[in-house]
């Protein structure tokens, strides 16, 4: 569907990334791999990862809190927590509800979804829907990954991979001529889900000292397959958002892709026609942080002034599921 303008927009962006930078170099004396062999297939140089006392919930409360403070809202303004994470800290109750509790946001419904790396995207979809439902004025999307707890750290195919951190934003109720999400896009394909998943420690084969032992409650990655699967489905969802929204790429001020690999960068970059130099890219310096990775590179781009007021934002993401979804935004 296309999406006018009024509706919901993005009012304030915000992040937060954990202190510690780990390199190639160190990553070289965890597992099995080497700076030269993780940079030439990924373009990653280093990424971040969060001390073990603090959860999801902790990292997405303070990027929540800058999204705030740059919106103007307090917490008692937001009606709606959306958390996207692959890592919530636990079952029940959800990383949403806590992060409520943490931001006081007393008046807000607050729910879970899990979308993986398109998660940032599905968020301002929902957000999108609350709003023009009018059931929402105000909504606070999340994105908040600890990756580090699900990564096998014998395991050099995705250990190298990933990184910790969280984005977030508010989005608002929009006028004509405010800006807003232009047009939206959304899709899945389940029949692909054991190419990138967590095998076991759910409902259906619960945690025991079998899983421990064999560690299949951690991620386990096809990689060539979901690399052909993410230039295929990042390629369709920039087509059905730009022609959603009645564009083409010369209308694109800036690409925002979701952050995995270098070269699913370069290759969707060139097939939706917009050069490097318009396409954001953070993954040398932080890695994959899944639904995190969009919303931190939007905040950066905000901050250091790329993008600005008016600024029209094709940001386009893909992850496990196999998910897949792209957003027209004026900034």
């Amino acid at each position: 569907m296309r999406v006018a303008e009024r509706g919901g927009r993005i009012a304030g962006t915000g992040r937060h990334l954990p202190d510690r930078v780990v390199t190639n170099a160190e990553m070289e004396t965890i597992v099995e791999t080497s700076d030269e062999w993780i940079r030439t297939r990924t373009g990653i140089r280093e990424r971040r990862l969060a001390p073990e006392d603090v959860s999801a919930a902790d990292m997405g409360a303070e990027a929540a809190k800058r999204a705030m403070c740059e919106a103007n809202v307090s917490g008692d303004e937001i009606d709606l927590v959306l958390v996207s994470t692959a890592t919530p800290d636990r079952l029940l109750p959800s990383t949403a509800c806590d992060i409520q509790a943490i931001l006081g946001t007393r008046n807000a419904a607050a729910y879970d979804f899990a979308s993986a790396c398109s998660g940032f995207l599905y968020g301002l979809s929902l957000a999108q829907a609350h709003i023009v439902a009018e059931q929402a004025e105000t909504v606070l999307v999340i994105c908040t990954e600890k990756m580090s707890s699900i990564v096998d750290w014998g395991d050099r195919r995705t250990s190298v991979l990933f990184g910790d951190g969280a984005g977030a934003a508010v989005v608002r109720r929009s006028d004509p001529g405010e800006g807003g999400i232009l047009s939206s896009f959304m899709k899945s394909d389940g029949t692909l889900a054991e190419l990138l998943y967590r095998p076991a420690g759910g409902a259906r084969i619960p945690m025991d000292v079998a899983v421990l032992e064999e560690r299949s409650h951690l991620v386990k990655m096809a990689g060539p397959e979901v690399f052909r699967s993410a230039v295929r489905s990042m390629c369709e969802a920039a087509d059905e958002a730009l022609r959603r929204a009645a564009m083409t790429s010369e209308d694109i001020d800036f690409m925002i892709p979701h952050q995995a690999n270098m070269r699913i960068i370069d290759a969707t970059a060139k097939y939706a026609g917009i050069p490097m130099e318009k396409v954001i890219v953070n993954v040398d310096r932080y890695g994959n942080m899944s639904s995190a990775s969009v919303p931190v590179a939007l905040d950066e781009a905000r901050e250091s002034g790329v993008l600005g007021q008016g600024s029209v934002v094709l940001m386009v993401a893909f992850g496990a599921g196999f998910t897949w979804a792209a957003n027209v935004v004026r900034l």
